[in-house]
């Protein structure tokens, strides 16, 4: 039962977002038309030179998998060889390392983005 209810929550909550984003991102184009605003505003520019955002998400989540890897070969390394506690040197280095890729992965996109 709890299970159950615990699905029906969570759908309505989610319903719930979606809808009052584009009920709430209908009055305001509404409300900009009426003030007088081009309606061609709403619409994107077909020129843009954006990356495609597929090229963007596999950048940044095999740069998230490779800090994970790498995070878990230097707790194992800070574990065997420096005698770091292993509850800190492997989430400690896993969640370094993984920032540091997403940080990378930044990076990278903005350039790019550039191109």
């Amino acid at each position: 039962m709890e299970a159950g209810f615990v699905f029906v929550s969570l759908f309505l909550v989610i319903f719930g977002i979606f809808y009052l984003f584009f009920s709430t991102r209908n009055r305001e184009r509404l409300a900009l038309i009426e003030k007088g605003a081009d309606a061609s505003i709403f619409m994107r520019p077909k020129t843009d030179k954006a990356a495609p955002f597929w090229k963007i998400l596999i950048l940044n989540f095999a740069l998230l998998l490779m800090g994970i890897g790498a995070g878990i070969m230097v707790g194992g390394i800070l574990y065997s060889n420096f005698n770091v506690e292993d509850e800190i040197a492997l989430p400690g280095s896993i969640f370094l390392l993984a920032g540091t890729g997403l940080l990378i992965g930044f990076f990278l996109t903005k350039k790019l983005d550039k191109e």
